[in-house]
């Protein structure tokens, strides 16, 4: 029998967020990442380049391919979402910008989702707060409210959030059809509609998206947890059996799907058995931070309630996220998918805070993040002026040929941003009465400020080292247009630049020769000499990347006879 809840809230803790300010923090945080960059290395200019194939009617929609090579991450729709993006888009919009409004749609929704799905699962009758004996309790839609802003806010501050979320991989696909199947089976004992279209949608997004696998275990537990689950009236017990019938017609159905598409794929890598462990807990305390503190307090708190929605649920997805980033060579990839779930659990905390551990995240928070502010704010400065001379001296050794420009917009970006984290810490900081989101305000806006300051001061920089295109473009210079390349040992995101930045006809290495030029990577040289006669090529050059002088082509050039 479940305890009485750990929960003490009164309504005057409940508080809604300004739904502009929260409406506006989230734009500040999706849209740097997606606008005025370059794709990067590796996932993101590799999974571009499928996603061109595709538009360009150059592969199988079922199977595509970049010059014979399947895709290393598995999954049909976030390469077709890409290509209809690109197919649809005027002339004036570059091709990569309009691979990423999907994704941008989908991290979106990714946001939205995790706030309803705390929402719902806060509206369980477990979840709610104690009452008090002459009244004064938080109520149950402002309390649901008010936990929903915090789950929003716990997700946000996520450190591993950041960049994963703003590429145009299967990953953001995979997160946001996670969170949207969390969302349908927390809303399913009050919205069935609607929520059992989202676990449809989530389920078979998955599978479509290349995690068949994941999808089937979120839906197998989902189920357990229903049926597990006490309904207090004869309405809320046909709820249960509805709610249980749709989730398990969806996993069947996602299961279907991936079966008859040929997208089931076993991705126990038993490597992992033998990776660096020290390693590994490293990354699991950062990419989750800070949410994975208060989600193992929530567990605590909770725990004579361990079986009830709204720790169930979060709890299975994240157990799951958190299974295949043990046993997977990915797991930062792994555990993505686990964020939305870890900031639901996270939230649940916020009512059972003591205020002095609501004081200590704040000050750890503050002295972090502004310090990180601060550290960009001097870099840039040195990129600029070349003081200090130090960070001036470390960008010119990582990123030896990059010269710095000056962007007036991304400046008064940065600046205001900046000028609002000021203004956030003097208001956390203020005298006014708690609301329990609030310790979550400076976590999420420090990552957020973060974030924005890296995508508008740094971006020039980071582009730089990032992108494939100076590379590309050294090798451009060098060839005849319309440049016919015949290439070996090159990966997919070297192609995909290739393609994109240098607009170069590629061909797999052959003999005879069928192009003037041969581009292999330095370390394919040996096994080149298997494919093709080296007698008919004479190197050219050898071109590195800036930022990288591991990642090496040689360009050959057919010899005369």
């Amino acid at each position: 029998m479940n305890q009485p809840t750990p929960a003490i809230v009164a309504q005057s803790a409940v508080r809604r967020l300004p739904r502009i300010a929260l409406l506006l923090f989230c734009l500040a945080y999706v849209l740097p990442g997606f606008i005025g960059r370059e794709p990067w290395k590796n996932a993101d200019i590799a999974a571009f380049g499928y996603m061109a194939e595709l538009a360009h009617g150059a592969t199988s929609w079922l199977s595509p391919r970049l010059l014979g090579q399947a895709p290393e991450f598995d999954g049909l729709l976030p390469y077709w979402l890409g290509a209809w993006a690109m197919q649809a888009a005027p002339g004036w919009v570059a091709p990569d910008f309009a691979a990423r409004i999907p994704f941008i749609l989908l991290l979106t929704l990714t946001l939205l989702a995790t706030w309803q799905a705390v929402y719902f699962l806060a509206r369980s009758p477990q979840a709610q707060p104690l009452a008090f004996a002459f009244g004064g309790e938080a109520a149950p839609t402002d309390y649901a409210r008010a936990i929903a802003d915090g789950g929003l806010l716990a997700l946000i501050a996520s450190l591993g959030l950041a960049q994963l979320s703003h590429e145009t991989t299967p990953a953001l696909a995979q997160l946001g059809f996670a969170a949207i199947a969390m969302f349908g089976v927390a809303a399913l004992p009050f919205r069935s509609a609607v929520a059992g279209l989202a676990v449809v949608a989530g389920l078979a997004g998955l599978s479509l998206s290349g995690a068949p696998w994941m999808a089937l275990w979120f839906g197998a537990g989902s189920i357990a947890i229903g049926l597990l689950d006490r309904p207090q009236d004869e309405k809320a017990r046909e709820r249960k059996l509805l709610g249980v019938g749709l989730i398990a017609g969806a996993t069947l159905a996602a299961t279907a799907l991936a079966w008859g598409l040929d997208l089931w794929r076993w991705r126990i890598d038993p490597a992992a058995a033998h990776r660096d462990w020290r390693g590994l807990l490293k990354f699991l305390v950062w990419f989750p931070w800070p949410a994975w503190p208060l989600a193992l307090w929530t567990l605590w708190r909770w725990r004579r309630q361990l079986t009830s929605r709204h720790v169930a649920v979060p709890l299975w997805f994240l157990l799951v996220s958190l299974g295949a980033a043990l046993l997977t060579a990915t797991a930062d990839r792994a555990l993505l998918l686990g964020l939305p779930a870890l900031a639901t659990l996270a939230a649940f905390a916020l009512p059972t805070l003591k205020r002095s551990v609501a004081a200590l995240i704040d000050w750890f928070t503050l002295l972090f993040f502004s310090g990180c502010a601060l550290i960009i704010w001097v870099v840039w400065v040195a990129m600029q002026t070349g003081f200090p001379p130090r960070p001036a001296a470390n960008v010119a050794r990582l990123a030896p040929g990059f010269v710095p420009s000056f962007s007036l917009l991304a400046f008064v970006a940065a600046l205001a941003a900046t000028l609002a984290w000021a203004w956030l810490v003097k208001w956390r900081a203020g005298r006014h009465r708690a609301v329990i989101w609030k310790s979550l305000v400076l976590p999420a806006g420090g990552a957020a400020l973060c974030w924005l300051l890296l995508m508008t001061l740094w971006l020039p920089a980071l582009d730089y080292g990032r992108s494939y295109a100076p590379l590309v473009h050294n090798v451009a210079a060098l060839i005849d247009r319309p440049g016919c390349v015949e290439v070996h040992g090159l990966s997919q995101a070297q192609l995909s630049a290739l393609r994109y930045h240098g607009g170069m006809t590629l061909r797999p290495a052959s003999r005879p020769a069928t192009c003037p030029w041969l581009l292999v990577d330095a370390d394919a040289q040996h096994s080149a000499e298997l494919v093709v006669d080296m007698r008919q090529w004479e190197a050219v050059s050898i071109f590195t990347r800036p930022s990288d002088s591991a990642d090496n082509l040689v360009l050959y050039r057919r010899a005369a006879r």
